[in-house]
């Protein structure tokens, strides 16, 4: 049997991509999933194709930006299931744009939610894993958060940031907490929807031509919980073949 079987696994962003994903494969291989994410109405969707398939899921509302939000999420989460195994932060928006355009507005969406969105996250489930003494952070970073490309100073920043948090988190903890940062290369999201930029959309375009689906990402997440109690998956990077970066 999985080891993942009957695990409670709480997942930011859940409305699309890779948490969508994730979601989906790890309902599939018994666990109770709970999803997070702004658009109810696209969770509620998700949940009850989960739930057709024999699947177990629950949502609720979640800004990842709102402390409280994400404090009354775990909480539910605690309430529909028990406990929580796993949390996956993997909320985040790429509003790319070279720096000169100054959009400020933008700059700052990416710092809320790529990078106190994963810092809410640990807040609030922190202290329910060490009162358990046990649980796992998986946080999505990128390949942002090893290399800065033209148009996505701020978005590798808050990647680079997310690295930072995550190293910082696995030292901070003993080995009953796991704590696993995973990379994605290119990936079949929405996350290039929020793009304004023109020129910074068209580079994209060309960028993603080469994308691999959410469903391989969502691959490395159910590896890295799957594992034994003592083994810590620490780092993943997982990126197209057909990709030089």
């Amino acid at each position: 049997m999985s080891t993942i079987n009957g695990k409670v696994v709480v997942i930011t962003g859940a409305s699309s991509g890779i948490g969508e994903a994730a979601a989906r494969l790890l309902a599939a291989k018994g666990a109770h999933v709970v999803m997070g994410a702004r658009r109810t109405e696209r969770l509620q969707s998700i949940a009850a194709d989960i739930q057709a398939a024999g699947g177990s899921a629950a949502y609720h509302q979640l800004d990842v930006t709102q402390l409280e939000d994400m404090q009354a999420f775990i909480e539910f989460a605690v309430h529909t299931f028990g406990h929580v195994d796993v949390l996956l932060n993997n909320a985040g928006v790429m509003p790319l744009s070279l720096l000169e355009e100054n959009k400020i507005d933008e700059w700052n969406r990416m710092i809320d939610v790529n990078i106190r969105g994963v810092l809410h996250g640990i807040a609030a489930g922190l202290p329910l894993m060490k009162e358990q003494e046990k649980g796992h952070f998986i946080n999505i970073a990128s390949i942002g958060a090893y290399s800065v490309t033209p148009t996505a100073a701020v978005y590798c920043a808050s990647k680079y940031a997310v690295k930072a948090i995550t190293d910082g988190l696995r030292m901070e903890t003993d080995g009953r907490i796991r704590v696993t940062l995973i990379s994605p290369g290119v990936t079949e999201s929405e996350l290039a929807d929020s793009i304004s930029d023109e020129h910074a959309r068209q580079a994209m375009q060309e960028y993603r031509s080469v994308a691999i689906p959410a469903s391989a990402i969502a691959n490395a997440i159910l590896y890295a919980i799957e594992q034994p109690d003592e083994v810590d998956v620490s780092e993943m990077i997982i990126r197209p073949a057909a990709s030089v970066h």
